[in-house]
């Protein structure tokens, strides 16, 4: 059960706790060590899906596991990044703007609600025997994989940043909140044969 794919997925959860201390470190560097800590265990969903299939070491309890610490990375995240954009400022053209909260909190809500709505969805389907319905798809993937892009970038975001990349963090969020609702459609499109009105 503990292969090298499941603990790969199981680090992404051990070092949560450690992107959180950083990004709230006093020093500089923080972000950024951050936003590094946070690409790396990016790299790890990819790398964890890889070996499995390559190694032939899929497993049941890494079905569960691996989707579990990607959404506690991305949740934990989202979190983090939406208290501190809160009190974010942006300066440009010298000239100081407040971001307003809902920015940042409308995608990031957005996100969250999915993949609650979603892995409900799932396990519904799977008690039903049609979990295959709402396997993740191509666009889920690239949903995915926007997501976290974002997240690094937004994650790297400081006060003292350029503006360029919070500005680039917030369209690319946007971006992965419109594909988020509309894998979340396909996989509701798909399982609503199977519900039943009493």
């Amino acid at each position: 059960m503990l292969n090298l794919p499941n603990i790969l997925s199981l680090g992404r959860i051990f070092v949560i706790p450690f992107l959180v201390l950083v990004f709230y470190l006093p020093v500089v560097w923080a972000h950024t060590a951050a936003a590094i800590i946070f690409s790396l265990a990016c790299i790890t969903d990819w790398l964890d899906g890889y070996l499995a299939r390559s190694l032939k070491q899929a497993t049941k309890f890494g079905a569960f596991l691996d989707p579990v610490a990607d959404k506690m990375m991305v949740s934990i995240a989202l979190v983090m990044i939406a208290a501190e954009q809160q009190f974010q400022v942006l300066t440009w053209h010298s000239s100081p703007h407040i971001i307003p909260a809902f920015v940042i909190t409308l995608p990031a809500a957005i996100i969250v609600s999915r993949e609650v709505i979603v892995s409900a969805l799932r396990e519904w389907m799977s008690e039903v025997g049609k979990r295959t319905s709402v396997a993740v798809s191509h666009l889920g993937k690239i949903k995915t994989t926007v997501q976290m892009i974002a997240l690094t970038i937004l994650l790297y975001c400081s006060p003292a940043t350029h503006p360029f990349f919070l500005i680039l963090g917030y369209i690319t969020l946007y971006i992965a909140a419109v594909l988020t609702i509309w894998t979340m459609v396909i996989y509701l499109k798909t399982s609503w044969p199977e519900f039943k009105i009493d």
